[in-house]
This record gives C-alpha cells, sequence and structure tokens, in this order.
C-alpha cells in the first residue's frame, strides 16, 4: 500500500491533533494557539469505534479531505493506522511521544490488569502512580500538572479507559511500514519518557526518510504538557510551510 502524498502546499493546511489514553483536548492547550498562525486546527474526538482501526475510521469520517497530522502517545497508534488507511489525505506527520513498536507481554498484563480493576469499579485506582509514571522526576511535585492530568483522565472516564486500552493491546506493529512513509515527518520525544523511549523515537525517526528528531529536556512522557515552550517549538519548526 503506499504511504506517500502529494507535494501540496501547506499553508492554511487544516492541523489534526489526535489526543492520547486518559488526555483530552486539554493536553494540546499549548499547541493550538501556536499552530493557528498555519492554519485551522482541530482535535480528533478519539472517543468513538472499537479498536485502532475503528477509532482511526471514525477520525477519518470527521476530518478534512487534506491535513498534517499531530498524533500524542496513543494519538500516534491512530495516526499510523490514518496513514494506513488514508496516505493522500496526510501532508505532514508528527509523532509526539509514541512508538511504532506493538505492546510487550508485560505492558499488555498490566493494561488488563487495570482494565479488570476499572470493570470492577476501581477506575480511580487506575490513576495511583499514573502521574508519577508519566513525568519526569523534576516534575513529580507539580500540583499543575498532576491536577491536569487527573482531570482529563477523570473526564474521559471508565468506559473509554476500558475500550482505548483493549484497543491499544490489539494495535499491530508499525515498524514495517516506517520505510513507505514519505511525507514530511516530525518525531518529537521527552528525554526521560518511560512509557514510549527515546530509542523508540529514534527507531521511527531512523525508518522514516528525513524524518527530524527532537529529543526535548528534563520531560517524561507528557513533555507537551512538561516542557511546552520546547515542544511546541519543535511542532512549530514542523508545521512551517
Amino acid at each position: 500500500m503506499r504511504t506517500s502524498c502529494e507535494s501540496l502546499p501547506v499553508s492554511n493546511t487544516p492541523f489534526l491533533l489526535i489526543p492520547g489514553l486518559n488526555s483530552t483536548p486539554e493536553v494540546f492547550r499549548h499547541v493550538v494557539p501556536a499552530l493557528w498562525s498555519f492554519g485551522p486546527v482541530m482535535v480528533a474526538n478519539h472517543t468513538k469505534g472499537e479498536g485502532i482501526a475503528g477509532i482511526a475510521a471514525a477520525i477519518l469520517r470527521d476530518a478534512p479531505p487534506r491535513l498534517a497530522l499531530l498524533g500524542f502517545s496513543m494519538g500516534g497508534y491512530l495516526a499510523f493506522e490514518i496513514v494506513r488507511r488514508a496516505p493522500e489525505r496526510v501532508l505532514k506527520l508528527c509523532l509526539l511521544d509514541t512508538t511504532a513498536r506493538p505492546d510487550t507481554a508485560e505492558a499488555t498484563a498490566k493494561r488488563r490488569q487495570r482494565i479488570a480493576i476499572t470493570e470492577a469499579g476501581g477506575f480511580a485506582k487506575t490513576l495511583d502512580g499514573a502521574f508519577e509514571e508519566a513525568v519526569h522526576p523534576d516534575h513529580r511535585s507539580r500540583d499543575d500538572l498532576r491536577a491536569l492530568s487527573k482531570a482529563m483522565s477523570l473526564a474521559v472516564g471508565p468506559e473509554v479507559y476500558v475500550r482505548h486500552q483493549k484497543a491499544i493491546i490489539g494495535r499491530v506493529d508499525s515498524r514495517p511500514m516506517l520505510a513507505s512513509i514519505q511525507m514530511p515527518t516530525a518525531v518529537i520525544v521527552g528525554d526521560s519518557d518511560a512509557i514510549t523511549p527515546p530509542d523508540a523515537a529514534r527507531e521511527m525517526a531512523d525508518g522514516i526518510a528525513g524524518a527530524q528528531l527532537t529529543v526535548i529536556e528534563r520531560a517524561g512522557h507528557m513533555a507537551v504538557l512538561e516542557q511546552p515552550d520546547a515542544t511546541v517549538g519543535a511542532v512549530v519548526q514542523w508545521a512551517r510551510p
């Protein structure tokens, strides 16, 4: 399957941003204002559909005909699926704190455990320790980030959380498609991302011809909120015509 797009102007191109697991449009609170100078900005509704394929299909139904696509975390898994399905619609691709790799057995076991806890009525318990895992050690004492992370998780809610976890478990290995991606691509990762680590980002950047890798210092998986200036700067560099 071809995963390239025509060389088209990107000035005034719509940007479509896809949030991750337990995140709402608020995760892009710093990114959206910066992108508006380049074109209209939409944040995808990633709460509809079953599995990565179903969610991606639902996003595509509401998406502009041509777009610049940014996926954060789980949003990156969805971005890969969108490129598989409609490469001609994606003019640019930005992969933010995500990975092309499938789940490890250990990660899947942890997800299944959290699904069981949630289905037993303990969704709030799944948030214990999640914030600490998602940020750089220097940011674990930041009450503003902790509060935002919790608020986003509660806004997403247990039903969507379970569906998303099952979708993530079932995602395919996207590494075989990396060499066929031909649209301009940026890969951005926090230097201390413990969920989708820098070596996974380098793997994507090495696998996609011409991809630009940016490692954000003193940031974990939530680099877009932990270090907004540096992260937004990398996104803007990608967005420029």
